[in-house]
């Protein structure tokens, strides 16, 4: 049985969003597929399958938890883990034919010690912070950090990384001074020992940004979906892969000096009608839409009034010939009206990526 609030996801958008890239690349570099936090919300081991039969040359995720759900699924491709691996459980990454990334020492030294036991030699990817102060090897101290990581016998560095800080902001400077200092690392990296034959370093935004930083494979996660990373543009032809849709379980009306939803907020001063849709935060509805967002309706915007509660939102459907049972789109395109990620981000002050990983998991995913 499904619930009236359900996300539909378009596979094959997602495929024709990856021939994009790969048209807008050319011949230049490859693609790895970035499918961590559930493929941002929109389901790691379907998004992961579409990609896979697309042509991504790898796929990306966040822990080794997130990458076992992806082999379990049946994924044959390389599957790279971008996180920590400190507190993990290493085990994984061998029965489980992960690649993972060194990011610290302690990391490489783990590492090598589980390859050592296991009798094999460890693929991996050798990451660098260049600025982001987040994870990887500091550009400025690889004299001492790295030998280590070069003598390590059951580790073979097929590639060397790093992340940008500010690839969505054009006026910071960080982003064109982290490529310099990811330059330099390259460069000085052979005399360390470490002769990684890939680089990579562009998300989304970077790879929209400048072509130099494209090197071998490039790293797209919001791009895929069909959404461009805010407040940048592309001419690229992508379609937004979720839409979230719901029904309309009640409408009522409300007398002037009568107020909707907890704390009494908007209190009508002429006679309004309400309608309540059984989608709230505990299925990803931010808070800060109510008196901000729109829901799409009958082809027309009504705004989001009241608060958003745990299980339902209301919104204003004054003047609208509006029935229990009627379709709403909260994201996505009905009669004509569309309602972006990027416009719903906007409007209350966050990103499009934090508005996708929140979708509910109690929101059922049907696949198009």
């Amino acid at each position: 049985m499904i619930r009236p609030t359900v996300a539909r996801v378009d596979l094959e958008a997602i495929q024709s969003n990856f021939r994009a890239i790969a048209g807008f690349l050319g011949s230049r570099a490859g693609i790895v597929g970035v499918v961590k936090a559930n493929a941002y919300g929109h389901g790691a081991p379907q998004v992961a399958r579409a990609l896979e039969s697309a042509g991504a040359s790898m796929l990306a995720c966040a822990d080794i938890e997130e990458a076992i759900v992806l082999r379990e699924a049946g994924l044959r491709a390389p599957i790279l883990v971008f996180g920590a691996l400190s507190v993990s459980d290493l085990e994984g990454i061998f029965t489980h034919r992960l690649t993972p990334t060194i990011s610290t020492p302690s990391a490489a030294r783990a590492l090598q010690a589980t390859a050592a036991r296991h009798g094999v030699t460890l693929h991996c990817h050798l990451k660098i912070d260049t600025g982001m102060n987040r994870l990887g090897f500091r550009h400025d101290n690889l004299q001492r950090t790295l030998p280590d990581v070069a003598a390590s016998r059951n580790l073979q560095i097929d590639a060397v990384y790093t992340h940008f800080a500010t690839a969505d902001d054009p006026e910071h400077p960080l982003f064109f001074e982290q490529r310099e200092r990811f330059e330099r690392v390259l460069a000085a990296l052979p005399g360390l020992g470490i002769h990684a034959p890939v680089r990579h370093a562009a998300n989304s935004a970077a790879l929209l940004r400048d072509e130099r930083v494209w090197y071998d494979v490039v790293r797209p996660g919001l791009l895929l979906f069909g959404i461009v990373p805010p407040p940048l543009a592309s001419t690229l032809a992508l379609r937004p892969a979720m839409s979230l849709h719901s029904r309309i379980v009640a409408v009522k009306g409300l007398r002037a000096g009568e107020g909707t939803g907890y704390g009494f907020k908007s209190v009508a001063d002429t006679p309004r009608s309400v309608a309540i849709v059984p989608a709230g935060y505990a299925d990803g509805l931010d808070t800060r839409l109510a008196d901000r967002g729109y829901m799409i309706v009958r082809g027309r915007r009504a705004p989001v009034i009241g608060s958003v509660c745990m299980d339902m939102t209301i919104i204003d459907v004054t003047g609208m010939d509006i029935a229990p049972g009627d379709e709403v789109v909260i994201i996505g395109e009905q009669d004509g009206e569309f309602m972006g990620v990027r416009e719903m981000a906007a409007a209350i002050g966050t990103v499009p990526y934090e508005l996708l990983c929140r979708v509910g998991s109690r929101i059922q995913r049907v696949y198009e």
